[in-house]
């Protein structure tokens, strides 16, 4: 399957975020990356969920959620990370920049977030509920949305690990508390990295189950 595939710098919320852009050719849809801290859009483990969705033609946005000074500065990172509202802000932007595309404007939205990335994921679903149709957060945070988890309309799939015990306590009181379709998945055996043999293909398949299903 052919595909684009882009480089670039991503304006949104009065910043630029450095991303990987890949439709497939004739996508169906397109995911927003949304990592969680210590991580980027060269993160293995959603490069690899982005490549099963790329297979099943789905198109896919892996953005660096930070610049690059902001990175750098150790303080200003850990709190960035934990500052939900400036993360969501910047995942609207995305949002709205791939709205403006030509050869994205067309084109479904879904988001993936990965621990604190997933609750910005969600608020930025409940702010784009005409842009957003599915959400799938991998080892999430989704508690730290706040008011925002009761107001996102987008089908959501919560996938926790086995072991990742607290974690899959809070995803559970989430998936209670939204008032969309909301599904959680425990993938046995696995911790919150998702490590363990298969762990990592269960979280491909069933995230590009749930977008190939929503994303249309």
């Amino acid at each position: 399957m052919t595909a684009t595939i882009a480089t670039t710098h991503v304006p949104t919320a009065g910043i630029e975020l450095a991303g990987d852009l890949r439709l497939p050719a004739g996508a169906h849809g397109v995911v927003v990356f949304a990592h969680g801290s210590g991580s980027s859009r060269h993160s293995p483990r959603n490069r690899r969920v982005a490549g099963e969705l790329n297979r099943r033609g789905l198109g896919t946005l892996l953005v660096d959620l930070l610049t690059r000074d902001e990175e750098t500065s150790a303080e200003r990172s850990h709190h960035l990370w934990f500052d939900i509202g400036v993360l969501a802000d910047r995942l609207i932007g995305l949002v709205d920049w791939l709205s403006e595309r030509p050869d994205t404007r067309s084109l479904p939205a879904g988001l993936f977030g990965a621990s604190t990335g997933a609750a910005a994921a969600l608020v930025a679903a409940a702010a784009r509920p005409e842009h957003v149709h599915g959400v799938v957060a991998r080892g999430g945070r989704p508690d730290l949305a706040g008011p925002a988890l009761a107001q996102v309309q987008a089908p959501t799939l919560l996938i926790v690990g086995e072991r990742d015990m607290p974690v899959a306590e809070l995803n559970e009181q989430a998936r209670a508390t939204m008032t969309a379709t909301a599904e959680l998945r425990i993938v046995p055996g696995a911790t919150h990295f998702f490590e363990e043999p298969g762990a990592l293909d269960i979280v491909s398949e069933e995230t590009a189950t749930w977008f190939a299903a929503h994303l249309r």
